[in-house]
């Protein structure tokens, strides 16, 4: 007897091959048959009324490193389809960390992903120092699937201490990071991270960027040992640096065996023929024999902030910037000082972001005011509001924030990669995978989930870009392939039965709205799914639509190739 049998499912296999109608047998959280027909009982039967059946999407880019031990479901990525998160990206992780970096550690994830300290701080426990104890603290309590990379910022800081924000390493240094390295995936570790462009808190570059070549070749040789990935973050923003990166990424692909992931690739007015000349370099390296392959996430930038942290918005902004970074009371101060308000008038309307985010001030919204009177607020633009007030946008967002403590919460919407005719082409190329998406952050941010609904809602039904099966593919197949999830991403008897079942004709990424925020005090603002009817992670039923989630934990760590033979 089976333990679930969906039948009546128009079934995707995660393979870019047209659906078949038919059905999907599961035992002991594998795949135990399919096809158009199915004998034999089951104690539970499901009929899904003819809506597709895939297998669970593969969330490749996410920073659910410190949420995820507290949080063993990684809110809300079931509810968009979701079985898979791949954590540990950018250089970060929260292992392998010693003791005594552990201040460090979290300040550095706190900026880079803007995550509220008061939520990071209450939920982290840091009952743990290897990178096998890190997995051991959450591993019983996952109802998501849950992979991780051991990021290069932490092997240095672990082998060279302080001095891995100061220079190289040595000959000695390497070999132990390497040594470091193999025992990270020994214990779990799907492969590694880097980064080229990221600073911690203190504005300084991560420690992985003061390493020399040599001893990111040094690393790739183990990747190359164990079959593992790499994934990296380049000048995403510059035409000419990206290319380079790509060329340095495709010597490192062929001289070690591996497949290194680039992200994010993406799409802005300010430069908009990198994505092109880009797509351009990976065919000259893939045609070379290279394995380099390009994230790109499908849905444009959304930014939501307060200011009683940092965020993207204003890091190129230098009296911004400055002025946030203060503490709460001397920000307040600033915002209301002449001098300092009229730089930061003048800075807002200066144009274009360099790193490619177009943020136009007045046209930021007001998402959510903590005064009573201030609530008819909610959901208008600064720019419709000024014009009622007859005074400057700029100005009356200042005077919010003033009023209310530094908790007005703003929202700058599609502040880049929102562009549909340009990133249609890229998005449906075979050689670009959908990533990306920053989940993890604990707030929206610079996340606002969706990519998923997203991919189906305008590049299938909208545009037309890709068929249903070539965006499942996208979403399952492609990335499993990718990085080497030998047995997600394709619905095979003997496979995994990570499942999701959704409505073809609605699927689509929903509103946006907010959840309590555990384990700290007050809330966070998440982004809701439309269309995902059931979920379920290793034969578990993890989420259904109507009833949310099961409580039940079917998740597990996945290894890398390696380690899961």
């Amino acid at each position: 007897m089976y333990d679930l049998i969906i039948k009546n499912a128009r079934i995707f296999d995660g393979t870019g091959e047209p659906p078949f109608h038919g059905a999907v047998a599961v035992s002991e959280g594998r795949i135990a048959a399919m096809g158009t027909r199915l004998d034999g009982d089951a104690r539970a039967v499901v009929d899904a009324g003819g809506r597709a059946l895939a297998p669970g999407f593969i969330d490749s880019h996410t920073h659910f490193d410190a949420q995820i031990t507290w949080d063993g479901l990684a809110t809300p990525s079931l509810e968009h389809g979701v079985t898979t998160v791949i954590n540990g990206n950018c250089s970060l992780t929260m292992a392998p960390v010693r003791a005594r970096h552990r201040e460090f550690v979290g300040a550095v994830f706190r900026q880079i992903e803007e995550m509220p300290a008061a939520a990071f701080d209450a939920g982290m426990r840091w009952n743990w120092e290897t990178f096998e104890e890190y997995l051991a603290s959450f591993r019983d309590q996952l109802g998501i699937n849950v992979a991780t990379l051991a990021g290069h910022s932490m092997l240095r800081l672990w082998v060279m201490g302080e001095a891995a924000r100061e220079r190289c390493a040595t000959d000695d240094e390497i070999a132990r990071m390497q040594q470091l390295l193999r025992e990270c995936l020994d214990a779990g570790a799907l492969g590694l991270s880097t980064s080229w462009v990221d600073i911690d808190h203190e504005h300084r570059p991560v420690p992985c960027r003061l390493a020399a070549p040599e001893e990111l070749d040094a690393l790739c040789a183990v990747l190359g040992e164990y079959g593992a990935v790499m994934q990296v973050v380049p000048e995403f923003w510059d035409p000419d640096l990206l290319c380079v990166r790509i060329d340095i990424l495709g010597e490192l692909s062929r001289r070690h065996g591996i497949t290194v992931s680039f992200s994010p690739l993406f799409d802005s007015n300010a430069t908009p023929d990198l994505v092109q000349r880009a797509l351009a370099r990976v065919r000259l390296q893939t045609l070379h024999g290279a394995r380099v392959v390009p994230q790109m996430q499908t849905r444009p930038i959304d930014v939501t902030f307060e200011f009683d942290m940092p965020t993207s918005v204003f890091s190129t902004r230098p009296t911004w910037w400055a002025t946030i970074l203060k503490p709460h009371a001397e920000t307040l101060r600033d915002f209301q000082d002449a001098g300092v308000r009229k730089q930061l008038v003048e800075e807002a309307y200066n144009g274009l972001h360099p790193i490619a985010m177009e943020v136009h001030f007045p046209d930021f919204i007001v998402n959510r005011c903590h005064l009573a009177h201030n609530k008819p607020l909610e959901g208008r633009c600064l720019r419709d509001i000024a014009a009622e007030r007859d005074c400057d946008p700029v100005e009356l967002m200042l005077d919010l924030a003033v009023e209310e403590d530094l908790k007005t919460c703003f929202t700058a919407l599609e502040v880049g990669h929102n562009n549909l005719e340009r990133i249609t082409g890229p998005i449906a190329d075979p050689l670009v995978q959908i990533g990306s998406g920053d989940g993890g952050a604990h707030v929206t941010r610079f996340a606002t989930y969706g990519d998923t609904g997203y991919l189906f809602s305008r590049f299938v039904r909208d545009a037309g870009a890709l068929t249903p099966e070539q965006a499942v593919y996208k979403l399952t197949g492609q990335v499993a392939a990718n990085w080497g999830l030998v047995d997600r991403g394709r619905l095979r008897p003997g496979l995994a039965a990570d499942l999701v079942l959704f409505d073809l004709d609605t699927i689509d990424r929903g509103p946006e709205i907010a959840v309590e925020d555990l384990p700290a005090e007050g809330y966070r603002y998440v982004r809701r799914a439309r269309g995902v009817e059931q979920v379920y992670v290793n034969g578990v039923l993890a989420y259904s639509a109507g009833d949310g989630y099961s409580g039940d934990r079917g998740g597990r760590i996945v290894s890398s190739p390696r380690v899961a033979a």
